[in-house]
C-alpha cells in the first residue's frame, strides 16, 4: 500500500468512526528527548488520533513560533538527528499513518532520492516541505511518487487563486491547509472566514483539505470540521504540554482524547 492510499484510509476512518474530521496531532521528533517522543506518538494514537504528523528538528524553522523552534532546538542539543527522528516515525508508524515535517535543507543535503528512500524504509506515509516552493518541488515530487511517499503541499489565506490550482493540481495525500497568516501557535480563536478558505481550497483540491496553525483548544478544532476541514492539525499546544508537564505522556493523551472528543459527528 502506498503512502497516499495509506493516508487516504485515514480519513475515511475518520468517518467511519464518527468523526466529522482526521485528528492529526503533531509531534517534534527527538523532544524532550527520542524515548519519550515515541512513547507520546504512540499515547497520540491511543488517544483517537487517525493521522500524526512527526517534525523533524531544524535549526531554521521559518514556518514554526517560538514553542515547537524551542522544542527543535532542544531535540537537536539531545542529539535528534534525522536518522533517529526517523527510528522514532518508525515505531509511530506501526500504528497509524505518519506524515514527516521536514525542511528543506537536511533533505537536500541527503538528496532528494536518499532521503524518501530513507523516509519508505522509516513506514513514513507523506512529507511536508514547508520552506519548498511549487516551482521548485517538481523533482522531490517525482521521487516521492517513485517510491509511495504523498508530497503534500501548504496553502496559505493570501495564495492566489491561479497558484492555488497548481498547487492543488499537484496534491498528493492532503492539502495542508493554514487557516492564519504567520507562523505557528496557539490563537484565541480562529479566522472568522476560515469556512470560505476551505470552502476555496477544497474547489481546487483532489484529496482531503486539513486545517492547521492556531488550532490550540478542542472547541476550535470543532469549529475547523464544521467549516469544512477534512483534517484538524493541532500543533503547539501539545508541543507545549510535552515541555511542560511532569508526566508528558499521559498529559498529551488526555489533550488529545479532549480533542478527539471534539470531533465526534
Amino acid at each position: 500500500m502506498s503512502g497516499a492510499d495509506r493516508i487516504a484510509e485515514a480519513f475515511a476512518a475518520a468517518r467511519a468512526d464518527g468523526r466529522r474530521a482526521a485528528l492529526m496531532p503533531y509531534l517534534m521528533g527527538g523532544f524532550p528527548d527520542l524515548e519519550t517522543s515515541a512513547a507520546i506518538g504512540l499515547a497520540y494514537a491511543e488517544a483517537g488520533a487517525h493521522l500524526i504528523e512527526l517534525g523533524v528538528p531544524f535549526s531554521d524553522p521559518l514556518a514554526d513560533g517560538p514553542v515547537i523552534h524551542a522544542a527543535a532546538t532542544a531535540a537537536l542539543r539531545g542529539g535528534a538527528r534525522v536518522e533517529a527522528v526517523l527510528q522514532v516515525g518508525r515505531v509511530i508508524a506501526a500504528r497509524v499513518p505518519v506524515v514527516a515535517m521536514c525542511y528543506a535543507n537536511p533533505i537536500f543535503t541527503r538528496g532528494a532520492e536518499r532521503f524518501v528512500a530513507a523516509l519508505g524504509e522509516a513506514g513514513i506515509s507523506g512529507l511536508i516541505v514547508p520552506d519548498l516552493p511549487l516551482e521548485e518541488s517538481a523533482e522531490l515530487r517525482a521521487v516521492c511518487d517513485d517510491r509511495g511517499i504523498a508530497l503534500v503541499p501548504l496553502v496559505t489565506p493570501t495564495t492566489p487563486e491561479e497558484r492555488l490550482g497548481r498547487i492543488g493540481g499537484g496534491a498528493r495525500g492532503f492539502l495542508y491547509t493554514v487557516s492564519v497568516t504567520g507562523t505557528t501557535g496557539e490563537r484565541g480563536q480562529l479566522d472568522g472566514d476560515l469556512a470560505a478558505l476551505v470552502g476555496r481550497v477544497r474547489s481546487h483540491s483532489p484529496v482531503p483539505v486539513a486545517v492547521g496553525f492556531g488550532i490550540s483548544a478542542p472547541e476550535q478544532a470543532a469549529a475547523a470540521a464544521e467549516a469544512g476541514a477534512d483534517g484538524v492539525i493541532v500543533g503547539t499546544r501539545l508541543v507545549r504540554a510535552a515541555g511542560e508537564a511532569e508526566d508528558p505522556v499521559g498529559e498529551v493523551r488526555e489533550l488529545v482524547q479532549a480533542f478527539s472528543a471534539a470531533l465526534l459527528g
